[in-house]
C-alpha cells in the first residue's frame, strides 16, 4: 500500500498548495499533514512527539516579482537510491535580489519545475543543504514560484522548505547546485528541522 499512500501524499499536497489558504492556514495544514499521513519524512518513531515545523515570521519583502533569462545546459545527479541518475535542464534565470538563481525542469516522465536553492541562512537556521521553493513533481504549485507574463515569475520565500532528507537519513535529496547557492541570507520560509 506505500505506493497508494504515495499518491496520496501527493494529492494532499497539491490540494493544500493550491487551496485558498492563507499563510498560516497553509503552515498548520503543513503540519497536520506531516504528523499524521503514512509517507510523512518525519520518522514514524517521531510523529507522537511531533509538535510542528518552525518557520520565519512572513516577510512581506520575501515576495518578489522578477524578470527571467533565457538559460541553457543541463546537469545530473544521482540520487544513490532506486531514481538512480535524474537529469536535469536549466529552463531559466531568475534575477533575484539575493542573486541569481536557476530554475530547472526535471527531465523525467511528465517533468516538472524545479528549483533548489541555498542562502546565508543555512549555517545557522536552515537546512544545510538548502532549501526548495518549487517542486511540482511532488505537487507543489503556485505558492513558491508562479509565472507571471512577460517573461517574470513571482517568488515568495515564505513558502521555502526543507527537502524530505533534512528530516531523516532515510530519504535521498537533491541539493541546490553550486550556482543557486547564494551568499546573502534569505529569512523566509521553513527553519532547520528540531525533532
Amino acid at each position: 500500500m506505500d505506493d497508494l499512500d504515495l499518491l496520496d501524499w501527493r494529492e494532499q499536497t497539491t490540494r493544500m498548495y493550491l487551496s485558498d489558504l492563507d499563510l498560516t492556514g497553509f503552515r498548520t495544514a503543513r503540519d497536520l499533514l506531516f504528523a499524521g499521513h503514512p509517507q510523512s519524512p518525519i520518522p514514524s518513531l517521531a510523529r507522537s512527539g511531533f509538535r510542528g515545523l518552525r518557520y520565519f515570521p512572513r516577510r512581506d519583502e520575501a515576495v518578489v516579482d522578477v524578470p527571467l533569462r533565457p538559460a541553457h545546459g543541463a546537469m545530473e545527479i544521482d540520487t544513490g537510491g532506486p531514481d538512480g541518475v535524474v537529469r536535469y535542464r536549466r529552463v531559466a534565470i531568475a534575477e533575484t535580489p539575493w542573486g541569481p538563481l536557476t530554475l530547472w525542469w526535471i527531465e523525467a516522465y511528465g517533468g516538472g519545475l524545479f528549483l533548489p536553492f541555498r542562502d546565508g541562512t543555512y549555517r545557522d537556521e536552515t537546512y544545510g543543504g538548502g532549501r526548495y521553493l518549487t517542486d511540482t513533481v511532488k505537487g507543489t504549485f503556485g505558492r513558491g514560484v508562479s509565472v507571471l507574463p512577460g517573461s517574470r515569475v513571482r517568488l515568495d520565500f515564505n513558502y521555502a522548505y526543507n527537502p524530505s532528507c533534512a528530516y531523516s537519513d532515510q530519504w535521498l535529496c537533491p541539493l541546490a547546485p553550486e550556482e543557486n547557492r547564494l551568499p546573502a541570507p534569505i529569512e523566509a520560509g521553513e527553519l532547520r528541522y528540531v525533532p
